[in-house]
């Protein structure tokens, strides 16, 4: 696919005159390791994005389709705009800010992948100089700020390492999953997962595996639901997995995700720290655990641009 493609879909619009069309929103769409997103820039946060948007523009087959919807703005704009009711922490009025939302209309606190697609958006679209890019930098989320490098970065793709700050244990729980109940590691990392060790599966068996809805994880230590990882045992530094995403179903890659997985592999092993190259569908990531923090880096691809009709409010559902 070319670099930037443009795209003007047509479904939806009004025939006529153009001064009858609906009006159209642009976006880009853009995916780390196939975990995929609409990106709306947006940094005076002058737009609403409402859940029926949300759904309709992450719709698969009536929409563009995507696992979540990313909006580009500064953290203050998104304060005064009622979107943020305070700042967090880290987060100073000018930052950038990762306002995402899963493909359901829910708000997400956090989404590795996303803050790679984020930052690589950034330097894309010229509001952050690539020359900058190759040094620190801080992106906003609800979880808090994070700190980002762009190793390198243009038009079309990047490769971007997010600190993903200091995993929280949750201690064992368990999960239904399938007809069967799944003990694994509770993980939060800015939302909540459940990584499951799979001991006697491989690579191939795992991929054979049905990841079916619901997930139902245990109340007292999920209260607001979980992501599923199930994943190989470790091996030569390296694990298989597959995930289940709050909100969304079963994506090929979640960033967040990944981290809690080689958190659980390690752990699996006794081991505290470590690095683990995470193998998902949708491509390949490295994870680095340490003492007080951890580490993701992993590819950002933007695939095209184009523009979303606008529906009326009331009549998307």
């Amino acid at each position: 696919m070319n670099d930037s493609r443009d795209i003007s879909p047509a479904a939806g619009t009004q025939s006529g005159p153009p001064s009858s069309k609906r009006p159209a929103l642009p976006f880009i769409k853009a995916h780390g390791t196939r975990n995929d997103f609409v990106v709306l820039v947006d940094p005076e946060a002058e737009l609403e994005c409402p859940p029926q948007l949300v759904r309709a523009m992450c719709d698969r087959r009536a929409g563009v389709g995507a696992d979540g919807l990313i909006r580009v703005a500064r953290a203050g704009a998104l304060e005064r705009a009622g979107v943020l009711w305070q700042r967090p922490t880290g987060c100073g009025e000018a930052t950038w800010f990762m306002d995402y939302r899963n493909a359901d209309g829910s708000v997400a606190q956090m989404c590795g992948n996303g803050v790679r697609v984020f930052a690589h958006v950034l330097v894309a679209e010229g509001l952050l100089p690539a020359a900058e890019g190759v040094e620190p930098f801080s992106v906003g989320t609800r979880a808090g700020a994070k700190r980002v490098v762009l190793h390198r970065a243009d038009a079309r793709d990047a490769v971007v390492s997010v600190d993903m700050g200091a995993p929280r244990l949750l201690g064992p729980a368990t999960a239904r999953w399938n007809g069967q109940q799944l003990r694994g590691l509770g993980v939060d990392m800015g939302n909540p997962h459940l990584a499951v060790v799979l001991e006697d599966h491989d690579a191939h068996s795992l991929a054979q595996l049905p990841v079916p809805l619901p997930v139902a994880g245990d109340p007292e230590v999920f209260p607001e639901g979980l992501n599923l990882e199930l994943l190989t045992p470790l091996a030569d530094g390296r694990v298989h997995m597959r995930v289940h995403e709050r909100g969304v179903g079963e994506t090929e890659s979640c960033g967040t995700g990944t981290v809690a997985a080689a958190v659980a592999a390690l752990a699996d092993r006794g081991r505290r720290v470590g690095n683990v190259a995470v193998c998902v569908p949708g491509g390949e990531v490295q994870v680095s655990v340490t003492e007080d923090g951890s580490t993701l880096t992993g590819p950002s691809q933007i695939v095209f641009r184009g523009s979303f009709p606008l529906l009326d409010a009331n009549s998307v559902t």
